[in-house]
């Protein structure tokens, strides 16, 4: 997909990132993540992301994410795929390479590994990755990488495929320099754990869309709370807050990491066999899957 045409799909509904499911051996499981993305797909999403970081890109081996990637495509009809990248660069370079090589619409670029770095050497990072590939790449405000708004003009300036800008640092007083800054440069996201609680927020300060990651287990519901915000329906979407992701928030601020292993949880619920969630995380206890399935049973599908 040329990267402008998925700049245009990214920017025309909500977005998720599905589980990566493993077998009893570790190992992907391939035949659950098709049925699982396949039931996804069946859902107005504009764009799913493939080994991101709900679907542990942190725990893969890179030599995975192509399959990943494969899968995701063979199963998505015409949705599109991007795939999650990063590590240092010459890694982020190879898996970006062997993203696009397996298919991907596009990559995520997620903070590189450990080290804070000087904005000139995440320039230095950010274009090497885009100059190594012709689709379109999005880059990730999150923790140890934080581009400053002139950095990343000079990277749109350099980088014609860079085409998007998702925030997980909720710094909104940045973010709002950056899309004053951009303007429709750049296609906007919001990416801070459990979006639809910050959504209104990124949706005044300029931000086109969000992920949802309640999305890989409820995702009418995902649909619904987006639906209401884009309309300005806000008596619907603080009864969907209040209802559903306030109570999830309490599960998810039980034990660190769990806004990854709760979506995995609800994903089971479901009736997909994905798995747990590879170390260092770890999974709900007994009496926290009681919760997830008591907040998400009138959604079961």
């Amino acid at each position: 997909m040329d990267p402008q045409d998925l700049k245009t799909s990214l920017g025309s509904g909500l977005l998720s990132f599905p589980v990566t499911p493993f077998g009893t051996d570790g190992a992907f499981n391939r035949p659950v993540y098709e049925a699982h993305v396949g039931w996804l797909s069946s859902y107005p999403a504009a764009t799913l992301f493939a080994a991101g970081g709900t679907g542990e890109f942190f725990s893969l081996k890179p030599s995975e994410i192509p399959e990943i990637v494969q899968a995701a495509k063979a199963s998505a009809g015409n949705v599109p795929i991007v795939a999650g990248c990063g590590y240092g660069t010459e890694i982020a370079v190879e898996i970006a390479q062997a993203a696009e090589k397996a298919g991907a619409d596009g990559i995520l670029l997620i903070p590189h590994y450990l080290i804070d770095a000087p904005q000139q050497g995440l320039y230095d990072h950010v274009k090497k990755v885009c100059d190594s590939i012709g689709i379109g790449v999005m880059v990730y405000n999150r923790d140890n990488s934080i581009l400053q708004p002139d950095t990343l003009a000079r990277l749109c300036d350099a980088c014609p495929n860079l085409i998007g800008f998702k925030d997980g640092s909720g710094d909104i007083g940045l973010v709002r320099q950056v899309t004053a800054k951009m303007g429709d440069r750049l296609m906007y996201l919001g990416g801070m754990p459990t979006a639809e609680l910050f959504a209104e927020a990124y949706l005044g300060a300029g931000f086109t869309t969000y992920s949802s990651a309640v999305f890989n287990f409820v995702p009418g519901l995902a649909i619904e709370f987006y639906d209401a915000l884009r309309a300005g329906n806000r008596a619907r979407c603080e009864e969907i807050l209040n209802g559903f992701f306030y109570p999830f928030m309490e599960i998810r601020n039980r034990s660190k990491g769990y806004a990854v292993s709760a979506i995995k949880a609800g994903v089971r619920l479901q009736g997909f066999d994905v798995g747990p969630v590879r170390s260092p995380l770890t999974d709900l206890n007994e009496e926290e899957m009681g919760m997830m399935a008591d907040l998400i049973a009138p959604y079961k599908k």
